[in-house]
């Protein structure tokens, strides 16, 4: 991840995969123009890297020039074209190729076809590095294409945010949710896991999701989901997963302003853990801990047949189920542990003591998040 002025960018096209689009490029327009020596030019200031190394890479002889137009402020791209720096040189009846190194819009392709026709050019063709063609709005012709990317804005290789970014040598694409704090949080039976998750929701202004809890609300209401869930339990199968993740997804959509979210009883295996990386990954996010609250067993056991005095839950009255429970947890935690710990995402908390020290706790280590 990378900051540039006040917006974050994260990792998306590699060095490698740039290089060898490039090389696409330079192969298939030799392979078209032949043995003619056509004019490479450039649209300054984006393309600077692209020509240079595509020029590298065409084995021919060409001629090179550019032209400077400008577009964009911030990232947006506007509809106001101006032409900075014409062109030098007498292109009549010459074979041109521009090339760019991002077409959106097509704004600017606009006014690359009015500047070519007033030079009465043999041949004008359009070659880009990148292409967004949810973007495109114009009916010109592109007739070379690097590689094509979802409308959302990048920097690097001579793109830029506010003239900051065109010195990398790899593509990062802006991060849209900047700030928010996301945290699985695990205990064994008894530790007190709800407790804590309602005192950390209201400190700091997350929401919390429980698996179980999302589950009754689609059963209950007969979504699409529940339904399909259901006829699953019915069966006494296993819910799949995407099943779930759907749930979920379902959940973070409907707060997609949060500030972030507390997962609960999900993920319980690598693959749902993985699964969850990947739903965060695409809201622009990312799973910042594994919480794990800590408690000794014969304190959990003590507490449960405590807490079954009162819950009227048969699973909080026998010493057996109880123990069972926690030998169940402590399987299932295990697996997590280290795919969280390989993260440097897993902290364990000491779940003993009073409900604010715990908190306490529990509150330190988000903090230094």
């Amino acid at each position: 991840m990378i900051k540039l002025h006040d917006k974050y960018f994260k990792p998306f096209i590699s060095a490698k995969q740039i290089d060898e689009a490039i090389e696409r490029l330079a192969v298939d327009i030799a392979n078209d123009i032949g043995d003619e020596i056509p004019v490479f030019v450039g649209i300054l200031n984006g393309s600077f890297m692209v020509v240079s190394d595509f020029v590298k890479k065409y084995k021919k002889p060409c001629e090179v020039t550019f032209i400077k137009l400008a577009s964009y402020e911030g990232v947006k791209s506007t509809e106001d074209i101006q032409r900075l720096i014409g062109l030098t040189q007498d292109l009549t009846g010459r074979t041109v190729v521009v090339l760019e190194d991002i077409i959106d819009t097509g704004n600017t392709l606009a006014e690359v076809h009015r500047i070519f026709k007033n030079e009465k050019v043999k041949s004008l063709k359009i070659a880009t590095l990148f292409y967004k063609p949810e973007a495109y709005k114009k009916d010109f012709k592109l007739h070379y294409v690097g590689i094509e990317i979802p409308n959302k804005f990048i920097v690097g290789y001579g793109l830029d945010y506010d003239e900051l970014g065109r010195n990398l040598p790899e593509v990062y694409q802006i991060k849209e949710t900047q700030h928010m704090t996301n945290l699985v949080l695990f205990g064994p039976p008894g530790a007190g896991k709800g407790t804590q998750a309602n005192f950390l929701k209201e400190k700091y202004n997350l929401v919390h999701i429980s698996t179980g809890d999302v589950f009754r609300y689609n059963i209950k209401n007969e979504t699409a989901l529940g339904m399909l869930a259901k006829s699953y339990m019915d069966k006494g199968e296993l819910v799949p997963d995407q099943v779930t993740i759907d749930m979920l997804n379902a959940e973070v959509e409907k707060n997609a302003d949060a500030n972030g979210f507390i997962f609960d009883g999900f993920p319980r295996t690598n693959a749902q853990a993985e699964a969850l990386d990947n739903l965060m990954n695409a809201k622009d996010s990312q799973i910042n801990a594994m919480i794990a609250l800590e408690v000794d067993d014969e304190i959990l056991v003590q507490r449960l047949l405590k807490r079954g005095e009162t819950s009227g839950r048969p699973d909080d009255a026998d010493e057996s189920i109880i123990r069972n429970r926690i030998k169940e947890y402590y399987n299932k935690t295990a697996i997590l542990k280290d795919f969280y710990s390989a993260q440097d995402k897993y902290y364990g908390v000491d779940g003993v003591g009073t409900i604010e020290e715990i908190t306490e706790r529990l509150s330190s280590v988000i903090n230094n998040l």
